[in-house]
């Protein structure tokens, strides 16, 4: 690739750390955190592909500069010569980045100038050990604690699951890589709210690259990845995880077509195609948009940060309003 414009991963100086690892698809566990699995695990897959590609640590003050939203300040503007790409997860857009990456693709039809690249799966995952054969007994949540419904963090529920012959685990962090001995994941964060258009599909990708069975909540970013019934079990009560859990103990060649079905969608989420994806969003989206800002007028560049600027006035104008009537309407 010849006659591109420098590339860079922005991660701070301060995020920095002695272990950070220079392979991707390894395990570490501060790849847990946003911007470590969003931009540097993405650095060191392109990076590894040979896509020319730098990470820095001080902000760069020409190229295209990648970064996630935690690490672009809020006030931070581009200048004349850097295009910002704000890596946007369950976060507000940065208000000044020309472009904005989502990880769910509802979020990119309420967004401008987004564009959806799914997040990677696990790094370093361990899938669930063929041995298993049709055992089906061991079911796991893989997560942040606050994000499981309180009615699967109760007593009653893993006591209803140990009466049934199953046993619950919520795995802790630094086995979240480990599927060995898993037949079933559920995650559901609230099984009344539904859509989470900011949330990725991260639960159901390692599912199927485990070839482990997924019982989740009603959530978009599943929703748009699905094809058909072996996929994923989608509830909306305890009692429907329950149900789903018992069919699939009681009926092992079923369980076996979930199983055979995600290894054939776990092809779609592969790391490489996700690096293809990058790829290709740098090539066919971000250089056009970064050359076509480089070689605007100062006047336009200008015009656009005074937009955006007059854009945040309107949006705190907004929610103080809300806020004062939702504050009015708890005395009436």
């Amino acid at each position: 690739m010849t006659d591109l414009p420098p590339i860079y991963f922005y991660l701070p100086q301060e995020n920095w750390r002695n272990d950070m690892p220079d392979k991707p698809d390894i395990y570490w566990e501060e790849f847990g955190r946003g911007i470590y699995c969003w931009t540097l695990q993405t650095y060191l897959y392109l990076k590894a592909d040979g896509f020319p590609c730098t990470l820095v640590g001080i902000m760069p003050d020409e190229g295209i500069v990648i970064a996630h939203r935690d690490s672009f300040d809020y006030e931070l503007r581009p200048t004349p010569k850097v295009l910002m790409v704000c890596i946007k997860p369950d976060r507000n857009p940065h208000p000044y980045a020309q472009l904005q990456v989502v990880q769910n693709p509802q979020d990119a039809k309420n967004l401008k100038n987004s564009y959806y690249i799914p997040l990677w799966r696990q790094p370093g995952l361990i899938p669930r050990n063929p041995e298993r054969g049709d055992r089906f007994e061991n079911i796991g949540y893989f997560g942040i604690n606050s994000n499981l419904a309180p009615e699967l963090k109760a007593a009653s529920w893993s006591k209803q699951l140990e009466e049934l012959g199953f046993n619950w685990q919520i795995i802790p962090r630094n086995r979240w890589y480990d599927y060995s001995n898993i037949d079933a994941v559920v995650a559901v964060r609230n099984f009344q709210q539904q859509d989470y258009t900011q949330k990725p599909a991260t639960k159901l990708y390692n599912a199927w690259h485990a070839g482990v069975a997924a019982i989740l909540g009603k959530e978009s970013a599943f929703q748009s990845e699905r094809k058909n019934e072996f996929d994923y079990f989608e509830v909306s009560s305890v009692e429907d995880a329950i149900n789903f859990l018992k069919y699939l103990k009681d009926h092992p060649q079923f369980y076996q077509k979930v199983r055979e079905n995600g290894e054939y969608r776990s092809h779609e989420t592969d790391p490489q195609n996700t690096v293809k994806q990058w790829q290709k969003f740098l090539i066919d989206f971000a250089i056009p948009k970064y050359r076509e800002w480089c070689s605007a007028s100062l006047w336009r560049q200008q015009l656009y940060l005074q937009i955006c600027y007059f854009k945040i006035k309107v949006d705190a104008t907004y929610n103080h309003i809300y806020s004062f009537l939702k504050q009015e309407e708890k005395q009436l």
